[in-house]
């Protein structure tokens, strides 16, 4: 683990690897720890940076006045990757592959290789007329915010977990994975802002020119599979890969498929 410092922002970044960079980004559901694999993958041709976003690992929780946005979000990717002008590939899943997808429309040229695991932009759906959808992750995030402020974070992360993740998920999960939850429930608050900041547009996410791989498993929760359709009607051009099972945890549980999908396509647009 290394702390990047670049003005006033701070991240937690592992590095390991030589070649042109990667940089993977996560969500809630683990850390950094769910792309282990994948980093093992790919280390022998790339550079592989694994950042920890806002309030994970070493990163400094979001603090400002106002809600995150995915700009703000961004802005880790920025420090980690500033000062250079090589090619680059961004990997990321939920809402990391949300923030994925605005890092590509600030970065431009530089990204080469762009790889999508189920993102989370759910604004999007309302500006799709899915207002069903869209009003369903807002109570979600809007329930997790009632829990918080009353002070019962144990049944907000247990209602969040298995709204989510499926029911009796919560149950079944160890003592030290709850404990991680509960540590990030506010994080994950802070996430969900973004996530359904009502400002947020297609033109915002899904204009980069950057090769495309979206990654989905047809079984997931209905709000995430109606924002998949939704960005690969906007974006015919970009592939898509279904991976049947990965569940909502796809890049830790899904790993024996996603790996040898993500290396391909890096190796076919970043690596050649």
């Amino acid at each position: 683990m290394v702390l990047v410092r670049r003005g006033v922002v701070e991240v937690d970044v592992d590095r390991v690897g030589a070649g042109p960079p990667v940089v993977l980004l996560g969500s809630i559901a683990g850390g950094r720890r769910v792309w282990d694999r994948l980093v093992d993958s790919l280390l022998d041709r790339y550079r592989v940076l694994t950042l920890e976003m806002h309030g994970h690992g070493a990163t400094p929780p979001w603090t400002g006045d106002r809600p995150q946005t995915l700009t703000d979000a961004v802005r880790l990717v920025h420090a980690v990757t500033a000062g250079g002008t090589e090619r680059l590939g961004l990997v990321g899943h939920s809402f990391g592959g949300a923030v994925a997808m605005r890092a590509a429309v600030e970065l431009g040229e530089r990204v080469r290789a762009l790889v999508l695991v189920e993102p989370t932009p759910f604004a999007l759906l309302a500006r799709a007329g899915r207002d069903d959808l869209f009003d369903a992750v807002r109570a979600s995030r809007d329930r997790l915010r009632a829990g918080l402020a009353a002070g019962r974070p144990d049944e907000a992360a247990r209602e969040l977990t298995d709204h989510w993740l499926g029911p009796g998920v919560w149950d079944r999960l160890p003592a030290e994975r709850r404990a991680a939850i509960d540590r990030g429930l506010a994080h994950r608050l802070a996430e969900f802002e973004a996530l359904t900041d009502p400002g947020l547009t297609l033109a915002e996410v899904a204009t980069a020119e950057a090769p495309t791989l979206l990654i989905h498993d047809p079984g997931s929760l209905e709000p995430v599979r109606a924002l998949v359709d939704v960005l690969a009607e906007a974006r015919p051009d970009w592939e898509r890969a279904a991976v049947p099972g990965a569940g909502q945890w796809a890049p830790l549980t899904g790993a024996a498929a996603l790996t040898p999908l993500i290396g391909e396509f890096l190796d076919r647009h970043l690596g050649r």
